[in-house]
């Protein structure tokens, strides 16, 4: 794939006007995105993206270029590019060549994708991808006469990646990722309710073996339909259960980006200088774990090359580490912990979660329910935004229920959680046995990465619910 890249040539070529470090990545991309609107396939998309981006990092800064020519004269432009905007950056300022005289090794290190792919997407005819979309639209729309919209996404990406460094690294590999979504909008009267279920992970086709489209789509309406028959939720401060169901919105949101080092560096996060301090309560470990496998968040190497791995972040309520990719691990003075993510080639690097979740407890999560005399158990979480300087969150609640003297009662809809992150988390006074993911793609500084997250049931003993009616 990269045999006739002059590795070494390149990276000199970048350093020669100063410079700690430069990488190259390669990518080859190919992709097929299907989405069903109105009944019809309203888009079809597949095609394929090479190209190469080159960074250099100089005091603490990163000098980042890209290209679609990759010819040897065409890198070659791209790293003069880099080194002379080094060279306009750093004047007269002293410099150290660290590097300089490294070069790739003879032969890449090649990793393969950490679960068998079984079933490769570009080894199935877009027929059949189209034919599962249809499929999942038809099952939605026949469901019931309230569904006024179907919206059905399915999309397929593999990635033949290629890394080299100054400091001698080479590393391949193919990552390949699958996602299919579901969207309802169903109605009555005046009331409009939305129900929405993503499936998808680091896998292939075979993801359809484990949950067909018809149950996705079914899954989504179904909710879209509950909720138009469930009631305002009540408005106030009380106890709520967030099953594990729910997904991990509430930590990826409220404390996940607070950990990304970037972000802690620049005071940005409301848990910058605070390694060894007390940020949740005992009960809560959070780990972020790239090494999972098939989940949507995972990778053998990141976009550094750096191998995945299992960092813990939180211990026993215990700030133990921020996630880190090379530069601001060059900044503490520690190691990557393997979180340096982009979107493509197009992007530089920066510090992402990949799978993030907090860690089961010994609780059995019927017992938690039958702990509350009253509250609400949220089913499913919504969209949500986060103040990270602060912690300060408001999460909608796209499934929800009442918990009524220890048993989950009638539906609600419309519930809003509003409260503080590290204050919830320090409040969490019950920790369930079991284990729910939630996969998304999470946005930061204009590009998107893959993600997964996950927790326990949880209990927070006192919230505030906003939502249309006063508690009786």
């Amino acid at each position: 794939m990269t045999e006739h890249i002059p590795f070494e040539k390149i990276l000199k070529e970048a350093l020669k006007e100063g410079g700690e470090f430069a990488d190259l990545f390669f990518e080859q991309t190919y992709s097929v995105v299907v989405v069903c609107e109105e009944d019809r396939i309203e888009k079809m998309i597949s095609g394929q993206d090479t190209g190469v981006g080159l960074r250099v990092l100089f005091d603490g800064r990163t000098f980042y270029s890209f290209t679609n020519r990759l010819e040897e004269e065409g890198l070659l432009d791209l790293a003069r590019v880099v080194s002379r905007a080094v060279k306009e950056d750093r004047g007269e300022r002293i410099f150290n060549l660290l590097h300089q005289g490294k070069a790739a090794p003879s032969a890449p290190s090649v990793h393969s994708p950490l679960a068998p792919i079984e079933k490769h997407p570009r080894g199935i005819p877009v027929g059949e991808k189209v034919s599962m979309v249809n499929r999942a639209n038809e099952v939605a729309r026949k469901l019931d006469s309230r569904v006024r919209q179907v919206k059905v996404l399915y999309r397929d990406v593999s990635q033949s990646l290629s890394i080299a460094n100054s400091e001698g690294l080479w590393i391949e590999g193919e990552r390949v990722g699958t996602v299919f979504s579901v969207q309802v909008v169903a109605s009555q009267e005046e009331i409009i309710q939305t129900g929405y279920e993503p499936i998808g992970g680091t896998t292939g086709f075979e993801l359809f073996d484990l949950c067909p489209p018809e149950r996705v789509a079914e899954i989504a309406a179904e909710r879209s339909l509950l909720m138009l028959s469930a009631r305002k939720a009540p408005m106030g401060r009380m106890a709520v259960v967030l099953s594990s169901d729910a997904g991990g919105t509430m930590i990826h949101e409220a404390i996940g980006h607070g950990l990304e080092a970037d972000l802690a560096q620049q005071g940005l996060s409301v848990y910058s200088k605070k390694i060894g301090e007390k940020v949740a309560s005992s009960l809560i470990t959070v780990v972020d774990d790239s090494k999972l496998s098939q989940k949507r968040g995972s990778y053998a190497f990141d976009d550094e090359g750096v191998v995945s791995q299992r960092t813990v972040l939180v211990e026993g309520g215990i700030l133990k580490r921020y996630l880190y990719d090379r530069l601001t691990a060059f900044k503490d003075g520690v190691s990557s912990t393997g979180n340096g993510r982009k979107e493509s080639y197009h992007h530089k690097p920066v510090p992402r979660m990949s799978n993030t979740l907090i860690l089961p407890g010994i609780t059995k999560p019927e017992e938690i329910i039958r702990s509350v005399e009253k509250g609400l158990f949220v089913k499913k979480m919504g969209g949500g935004q986060v103040n990270t300087v602060n912690g300060d969150f408001v999460f909608e609640v796209s499934e929800g229920y009442l918990i009524e003297k220890g048993s989950i009662g009638e539906p609600v809809r419309g519930a809003i959680l509003i409260g503080n992150g590290p204050q919830v988390l320090k409040e969490i006074d019950m920790v369930g046995d079991d284990l729910g993911f939630g996969i998304g793609t999470c946005g930061k500084d204009g590009q998107g990465v893959p993600v997964a997250d996950a927790q326990p049931t949880l209990r927070i003993p006192e919230i505030v619910v906003g939502g249309r009616e006063n508690p009786d």
